[in-house]
């Protein structure tokens, strides 16, 4: 059985963490970590990111995740429960897109792999996709404006992070003066 909207553990996780006793800890954790709403921390890292994951389902359950890049503040928090990012013009299938328009509840991954300290974040959220909105000024030659109504955000253990360095960011991200 899937968890109730809110709940973060559905009769699999709880399973599995009776299985190999770990029920306590992930109620400690989820206690600890997990909110409802964007702190000025949350701020700070989600704006200071460059790319993330977007996992989407479509209507009938089958998972999509894809990558989404850019320069870095290209993912805005525009209040406390509330994010939008660009997408820009791709392979033209829509996979993850066309997912938000049937089934919207998304989930993003947020991974720092080059501060001295990483770190990873979940965001759990509704998700809708604006084709001509109010911040299309803010996020230049995007296609889509896809807004985010968090439902959930928490900090995830930094234990597996690999250490990268970053060596060039695509030529193909928009930058201003210059068109792509």
């Amino acid at each position: 059985m899937l968890a109730p909207m809110g709940e973060p553990f559905h009769d699999g996780s709880r399973e599995l963490q009776d299985r190999v006793g770990t029920r306590q800890v992930a109620d400690q954790l989820e206690e600890r970590t997990a909110r409802e709403a964007i702190g000025p921390e949350d701020r700070a890292f989600i704006e200071r990111m460059d790319m993330f994951f977007l996992a989407t389902s479509d209507a009938a359950g089958q998972p999509q995740c894809s990558y989404k890049g850019g320069e870095p503040g290209f993912i805005r928090v525009l209040d406390e429960h509330t994010l939008a990012f660009p997408t820009y013009d791709g392979n033209g299938m829509y996979l993850s897109l066309g997912n938000v328009l049937v089934n919207p509840q998304v989930g993003l991954l947020l991974i720092d792999f080059v501060s001295e300290r990483p770190l990873r974040m979940r965001i759990d959220g509704t998700a809708s996709v604006d084709e001509h909105a109010e911040l299309d000024w803010e996020f230049p030659e995007a296609q889509f404006v896809v807004r985010v109504k968090v439902r959930r955000l928490f900090s995830n253990c930094p234990r597996y992070i690999h250490r990268m360095a970053l060596v060039e960011r695509s030529p193909a991200v928009p930058r201003a003066p210059r068109p792509t």
